[in-house]
Parts: structure tokens; sequence; C-alpha cells
């Protein structure tokens, strides 16, 4: 099957069809989402080699469970052990003995096919489409915050960061009444969350805001955020960090103490909320899109990515032989 392969350097190739396990689906990848980690992997995080790609749509063409053959799915990305003591928890995505799809010991989603096991698997409305699907793992991630942090309506939030997460985490929150300031760089997506109802204002560091909100959001993709977040936090206030680098990042730690902020590691989040957010139409993810590109232009798409500020970049398989 044709796949894009990273072994230090990015290409396009055939490799050996995925073969799914005991209690597994080989599923038929639809269409694929470039995130901002897809990005930092190329740079070296995790030292990941072999088939990147988290975020993906399919329809399941083989499995021993006959109940899941030819329904369109997406699949949750930590592949648990079940029977460590975090399994036993229900915390399957800190197992020790986890692989992450595309992104630990784990191939990912830019191939024709991917395996994956039927527990990590749900089944997509049919109302929603496959691009809107696509979605879903991203808007997880940004729905966990809630599980995490109780959001009370009215409170002021501040997201950093105006790329494709940081404009779903400030839907996510709008939708929770919370009073949400989005700060980013790029005019046309400043634009693009106003339209959204979403107040938005450009990000320069001497007009940020001092100690104005009790909740912020890190979702820039740069060390240089978690400075912006400590300037924007109002003591004993909350800073909710998203990104993923390839690097590390610098804060001063005095601030941390003295104004007793709470800083909170947030990553992925359990499918179902982001599904209900897409099915009643909480959260609009069409604007989102970018571009389309066939897997075999996957070099084209990485550099697209790179090149320009784009939102969402899909990839599109081919048919499967």
């Amino acid at each position: 099957m044709k796949a894009l392969y990273f072994d230090g350097a990015l290409s396009v190739r055939d490799v050996e069809r995925a073969c799914p396990g005991p209690e597994e689906a080989l599923i038929q990848v639809s269409l694929a989402g470039i995130c901002a980690t897809d990005v930092q992997i190329l740079k070296g995080y995790f030292g990941f080699r072999g088939i990147p790609g988290h975020e993906f749509v399919g329809r399941v063409v083989e499995c021993e469970d006959s109940k899941w053959v030819g329904k369109r799915v997406v699949g949750e990305i930590n592949i648990s052990c079940g029977d460590c003591e975090m399994c036993l928890w229900g915390l399957n995505r800190h197992c020790p003995n986890r692989t992450v799809m595309g992104i630990l010991n784990r191939p990912g989603a830019f191939a024709e096919c991917i395996a994956l096991p039927t527990f990590n698997l749900h089944q997509v409305p049919e109302s929603i489409p496959d691009e809107a699907a696509v979605f879903i793992e991203p808007l997880a991630a940004a729905a966990e915050i809630l599980e995490q942090k109780p959001i009370w309506p009215r409170v002021r939030v501040a997201v950093l960061g105006d790329g494709k997460l940081g404009l779903l985490i400030a839907q996510v929150l709008h939708d929770k009444k919370a009073q949400v300031t989005l700060f980013g760089k790029h005019p046309w997506k400043l634009d693009l969350a106003q339209s959204l109802g979403i107040p938005a204002t450009a990000m320069m560091d001497d007009s940020l805001p001092a100690a104005k909100f009790p909740v912020v959001v890190e979702a820039t993709g740069s060390p240089k955020g978690l400075e912006q977040a400590f300037r924007l936090v109002v003591p004993r206030g909350t800073i909710v960090m998203k990104s993923t680098y390839h690097g590390l990042a610098q804060f001063d730690t005095a601030k941390l103490v003295v104004d007793e902020i709470t800083l909170l590691g947030s990553r992925c989040g359990a499918f179902p909320p982001a599904i209900d957010l897409l099915a009643k139409g909480a959260v609009n993810v069409d604007a989102l899109v970018s571009k389309i590109f066939p897997l075999e232009d996957g070099l084209a798409a990485f550099e697209y990515v790179k090149q320009g500020s784009p939102l969402k970049v899909f990839l599109r398989p081919g048919s499967v032989a």
C-alpha cells in the first residue's frame, strides 16, 4: 500500500499492507489530517520513525468481529495494554505500555490502510461528513479541558494561538458561555474567529494585557507561548498548556510560586463529547479546512503547511488494491 514514511526524511513509498491482529480492525483511510504534532515529528519529536498521522476517518474493511465491517469510523490514538494500574483506573491514555498511532511505536494514518483495536473505534454518524469527522480527534483534545478544569459561564478565558486547535478550543469554551478572547498573529484567522462570534485580537508582546484572565489556554505551538500565558493570567489563575513541540520551554518559576498559578498539562480527550459537539452543530469546522492533497502529494502538502499558515490540510489516499 502507499504511505507517507518518515525515517529522518519524509517520502512517499510502497510499504507492506497493514495487518490487523486479534481484536483489531483493518480500516481503509478515507481522509487524514496534518496537525502541528506531525510537523514537530519531522523535527524530531518523540524520535518517531515510520508512518505518521493520527487524525483520520475511514471505513472498516476487515475484522474478526463482523459487526464492524462496513462501518465508517474514527479511532482514538492511544493503544493501551488494558492490564496496568492506569488502564484499570480508566486512564488508558496514560498507560505506560501504550503505543500512540503515528507518534510512538505505532504506524499512523498517512497511508491507504491502518489497523487499530476495535476498543479504540467510534462509529461516525452519517450526519457528520468525512471532512468534519477528521476533526473529532483534535476537537476531543479541545473538549478535554472541560474534563480537567471547570469553566463557569462568564469566566474570562484567553486562548493563545489562532491555529486550528486554538480556534476549536475557543469555540468549545464559547459554547460553555465563557467570555473567550482569542489572541493570534494572523489577521485573516482573527477575522475568522470574529465571524464565529469570538472576540479576537493581535498577539503583540507589548500590548498583551497583564493579569486579566483567570484561565489562559496556551495553544501557540511555540515555546514563547508559555511566557505570554504567564503575563495574561491573574494570581491564583490557571494556565492550560496544549502545545507540543520538539524542544524546551522556559518560564519564570518565581511567578508560578508567588502568584500561586496552576499550570495544567492537557492533551488527548474522549471522542464521544467531540462527536456530540459536531452532531449538534456547536462547533464550525467547515471554515477551518484549507486544502486537500492526494496522499501521493504528501510532500507538497507538508511543504504547504510549513510555508504558509493554513488551518487544516487533508490527505486523501487512493483506493487499496
